[in-house]
Parts: C-alpha cells; sequence; structure tokens
C-alpha cells in the first residue's frame, strides 16, 4: 500500500527507549508535531516552504518515545486541521479501511488510517471539533479527546487554542487506555461510575438507519451503571452550541494565521479557503459574546455531571460521506456532525468513541463524555465495557 493511502507523509523512525510501559509498540504523530530537524507540513506545501526545521521535538511525541514506543513517521491531516473530512487536495485522500468507498474523516485522517490498516499500534493527533473522533468513528477504532489542558499541545501546529487538544486513537481499548496512562500520568480512576445518561435528542437527531445500534450498545451496557437516565440537550441550549462554537473557532484560527495567510498568500482547498475568508470577518464583539454563551455550557455542564456520571451518545449523525459526494453534501454532513461533536470542546470535558456494530463487519462510534478531569474515569469504563460489547 502506498504511504499516502495508509497515511503516511514523512516515514520517519525514531526508536523508542529500550524499556518502559509502551515498549514494543509503534506509532505514527499527525503532521502538526514538531520533530526535531524535520519541517513540520500540517497538510499544506507552502507552510511547509515558509517554515523551518523543527528545534525541537513535541512533547507529546517525546514522552511516547521515552517510554519506548517507536515513531515511524507522520500522518496526513486536513490543510492546518481546518476540516473534519480527512480530504487533502495537495497530498490525497487516506483509504478509510472499513468503508472504502467513503471519506476517512479528518482533520487526523492519517492517525486513524494508519491505525485501522494495523500499519501501527497507535497513532497521535489533535482534536479541535472532532479531528480525532470523527476519523475514529469512520475508520472503526477507538479514539480519545481529553480534557482541555491535560495533554501539552508545545510544539504543536495550532487551529483555535481555547479548543486544540491532543487526542489518540488506537485498535484497542487496552493501548487506548496504556497512551491515556501515560499522557494523563494516572493509572487507574479514583472513582467508580455509578450513573448512565442517555443523551435522547442526540439519539432522535441519528440518522434512522443507526439507531438500533447505538440503543442496542446502551442496552449491552446498562447493567454496568447502578443508575440509568435520560438528558435533553436541548434544555442545555444545544440548539446554539454550533453557531458559537463555529465563532469562536473561526475567530481564533484568525487570529492565530491570518498574518501568515496574508503574507504567504498560500493555495488552499476551495472550502479551507472560504473557512478562512469567514473567519477574517468575525468581529471581536461577536467572539466575546460567543465565548460569554460558552461560560454558560461550561457551567450547564459541571452541574450536570458528576465525577461519576457518564454521558452516551452517537460520535457522529451518520456514515462517511462517499468519496463521490458533492462539496454541499460535504457541508451538510459537517454541520451534522459537529452539533455532535463540538459539545466536549465548548464544555472542555473528556470524550472517548469507541466503536459498536453496525451491520456486519462495518461499525460506527458509540460516544461517552465525562466531567471535566475525569478521562481517566472515561478510560477505565471504555476497556471494562469493550468486554460486554464483544
Amino acid at each position: 500500500m502506498s504511504s499516502s493511502k495508509s497515511g503516511i507523509v514523512k516515514v520517519i523512525e525514531i526508536t523508542g527507549a529500550s524499556n518502559g510501559p509502551l515498549s514494543g509498540l509503534q506509532f505514527a504523530a499527525k503532521d502538526l508535531f514538531d520533530i526535531e530537524g524535520y519541517v513540520t507540513g500540517a497538510g499544506n506545501p507552502d507552510w511547509a516552504k515558509t517554515h523551518a526545521p523543527a528545534k525541537k521535538t513535541a512533547p507529546a511525541v517525546q514522552v511516547l518515545i521515552d517510554a519506548g514506543a517507536t515513531l515511524v513517521g507522520k500522518t496526513l491531516t486536513d490543510e492546518l486541521a481546518y476540516s473534519i473530512d480527512g480530504i487533502n487536495v495537495h497530498y490525497g485522500t487516506p483509504l478509510n479501511p472499513q468503508y472504502n468507498d467513503r471519506i476517512p474523516g479528518g482533520s487526523s485522517s492519517g492517525s486513524a488510517a494508519i491505525v485501522a490498516h494495523k500499519l501501527v499500534d497507535f497513532a497521535i493527533g489533535t482534536d479541535t471539533g472532532g479531528s480525532i473522533r470523527t476519523p475514529a468513528n469512520h475508520c472503526g477504532i477507538y479514539g480519545f479527546r481529553p480534557t482541555h489542558n491535560r495533554v501539552s499541545v508545545e510544539n504543536t501546529v495550532p487551529l483555535a487554542p481555547s479548543f486544540d487538544t491532543v487526542g489518540w486513537v488506537a485498535r484497542d481499548a487496552n493501548i487506548l487506555k496504556k497512551c491515556g496512562s501515560l499522557f494523563l500520568n494516572e493509572i487507574d480512576s479514583p472513582n467508580r461510575p455509578m450513573e448512565l445518561l442517555v443523551a435522547a435528542d442526540a439519539i432522535d437527531a441519528l440518522e434512522p438507519k443507526l439507531r438500533p445500534a447505538i440503543l442496542s450498545t446502551i442496552e449491552k451496557i446498562k447493567p454496568y451503571f447502578p443508575v440509568v437516565g435520560h438528558v435533553e440537550l436541548a434544555k442545555l441550549g444545544w440548539d446554539h452550541y454550533l453557531t458559537n462554537y463555529r465563532i469562536i473557532q473561526g475567530y481564533e484560527a484568525w487570529q492565530t494565521h491570518g498574518e501568515w495567510i496574508k503574507a504567504s498568500k498560500p493555495t488552499f482547498a476551495k472550502a479551507i479557503q472560504e473557512r478562512f475568508d469567514i473567519a477574517e470577518k468575525i468581529t471581536e464583539e461577536e467572539y466575546i459574546e460567543a465565548c460569554a454563551f460558552r461560560k454558560n455550557i461550561i457551567a450547564n455542564f459541571e452541574d450536570l455531571l458528576s465525577p461519576e456520571t457518564v454521558l452516551c451518545m452517537p460520535t457522529t449523525w451518520n456514515l462517511p460521506p462517499l468519496k463521490t459526494a458533492s462539496e454541499i453534501e460535504l457541508q451538510n454532513n459537517r454541520t451534522q456532525s459537529m452539533k455532535f461533536t463540538c459539545i466536549a470542546p465548548l464544555a472542555g470535558i473528556p470524550e472517548v468513541t469507541i466503536p459498536i456494530k453496525y451491520s456486519g463487519d462495518k461499525s460506527i462510534g458509540f460516544s461517552m463524555l465525562a466531567k471535566k478531569g475525569e478521562d481517566m474515569l472515561l478510560l477505565d469504563v471504555c476497556q471494562d465495557l469493550t468486554l460486554l460489547l464483544d
């Protein structure tokens, strides 16, 4: 298989430490992470041309190498991570090994594809508005977005700093948790999950043909939780989440990259150029207003979730779009999916996505979210529930 189809854009081999918790494992890193001596490409040739080789390896990469994992290369990303499609007009689109005729999801498309192709044990990427969870959902693997600011994003190309996180994907829950224990410096959560909250209106918003898989999963995992309840996300302002998310993301993306865009005049894919054009026009007043709305979201989820509560919902709203999908279809998919994936970044809370059986050997993503800081609770639950879902 060619490198581009498998998700690799640059082969870089750095052998891990001789012993450590990740000894014997191989991983790849999204091409947003600095590797000393190499140019970080960020999915765009003009970015690569205008940036010098990195002087320091990103801490999120170095900690894995120090723990014994061997880096095998850098993986494809959507341009500057400003998409959840996984389509890159410059370098190609990684093959989705689960749905060959459909897109892999992004922006950590290469990281998800190389894991799903079984070429590495795990991979790291970034997640701003769904960039780990979406490709994990599409490619049939596990994905984790931690609590905001739990994992260092130093020496990583940013997009929207108040949402940016380092995330990781794996084919099994055990490796997912091993990575979490390392990044979070915890072995197990001190808390026991006592309550499962089902996001009822998120399930109602799901494509109908996917609902049986989600509902069946919920029935299987109910016995694990002493208490099971339901919540209506609409009562927490869900109808307005995406609008405010896009204002904050767009404003911060332009503040982060606007000067470089104006100076370098890079060639972007049409859809990504349009996103930056919109971002440039977002005013500071709009941003401040959206941030005030976000404070209410954070407060709402602080009240909703105890340290022993898990909220569950679909990861995205539908199967990944076909490769032949029009830009209008892709845009509609982004809008519908990000209604789901914008919740965790807005609230600053962790989310894990688990592949569950949909049809035959095909899967879709099932998400669980927890209170801010309860990352290990989710990883523990994920590991336990894998046995129930086999």
